[in-house]
């Protein structure tokens, strides 16, 4: 069985994660929504919230599932047996952070490996810190996050 973690801060997810972990779904057995607790950066949802807003978006995935992580990815996946770290790319910047993480994931543990996922184009400009901005000038984000969570954003952004 092939598991695979998709892992990120999902502050809050958008359009471009759903697309990627739904192209994931279709390639691997089961794929783990890892949802990163970070304690050096204050998200505008806390990690429980974020969880609750992913598993609305991915209710239809069957094989998908959200959980919350602390510590090091590598640690976290032999916990899950899984061996596959997927990574979304949208710029060329994207890469060069990502490859460094993934050489150092590979550092950490050989076993596992990062599969890249380019965007898909009509997402390229998307990012959670965006959506964030977008929503906290009154902008349309009908489009930039799944329309089951927009008004969940609009509402936690406003009132920040």
């Amino acid at each position: 069985m092939s598991i695979a973690v998709y892992p990120g801060s999902f502050d809050p997810i958008t359009e471009g994660h759903l697309d990627i972990i739904k192209r994931s779904a279709a390639i691997f057995d089961e794929v783990i929504v890892s949802v990163l607790i970070n304690p050096e950066k204050n998200g505008n949802f806390n990690v429980e919230e974020r969880v609750e807003l992913i598993e609305r978006v991915i209710k239809n995935l069957d094989n998908v599932k959200v959980e919350s992580f602390y510590g090091l990815l590598v640690n976290y996946m032999k916990e899950r047996n899984a061996k596959v770290i997927i990574k979304g790319l949208r710029s060329v910047s994207d890469f060069e952070y990502e490859f460094q993480m993934a050489l150092m994931n590979k550092k950490l543990d050989p076993t596992i490996e990062t599969v890249f996922m380019m965007t898909n184009a009509k997402y390229s400009y998307l990012s959670s810190s965006s959506v964030k901005q977008v929503a906290m000038f009154g902008g349309c984000i009908d489009e930039l996050v799944p329309h089951e969570i927009a008004s969940d954003v609009i509402d936690k952004i406003s009132r920040k």
